[in-house]
């Protein structure tokens, strides 16, 4: 009974979390088709899919430049490259982000929760 309520509990806040997501408005709204007319194929995967690229490919790994990075989908500002900072893992990395651009939420898709990050004007997946 302990162990079902457990999981009855894990797949409410599950479903409240995605829930929320779906009822937020983005200032910049398109359709799948529309999205993918203007991003790559891994673009599309990432960002609109909730997807994610393999580790140590990404050649934003290898940018030193001073600058913003942006939201490929809609070109927010997101992070100053002053905060990029090598994490190890793989993926670019950041200390903190463009306050009031990068909202934050739980992922359960894999079983467990995971922290997620997304573009808050177009909804597009960062991690």
């Amino acid at each position: 009974m302990k162990n079902t309520l457990l999981l009855g509990l894990l797949l409410l806040t599950c479903h409240s979390f995605y829930a929320q997501r779906a009822v937020n408005q983005y200032d910049v709204i398109k359709t799948a088709q529309e999205w993918k007319a203007t991003l790559s194929d891994l673009e599309f995967y990432v960002l609109r899919e909730q997807g994610t690229e393999r580790p140590f490919t990404s050649p934003l790994l290898k940018i030193k430049e001073k600058g913003t990075y942006v939201c490929k989908a809609c070109n927010t500002p997101l992070f100053k490259s002053e905060h990029k900072f090598d994490s190890g893992t793989g993926w670019p990395s950041f200390d903190r982000e463009v306050k009031g651009n990068v909202g934050y939420g739980i992922d359960y898709k894999v079983g467990y929760a995971r922290s997620e990050e997304y573009c808050l004007k177009c909804g597009g997946h960062l991690g």
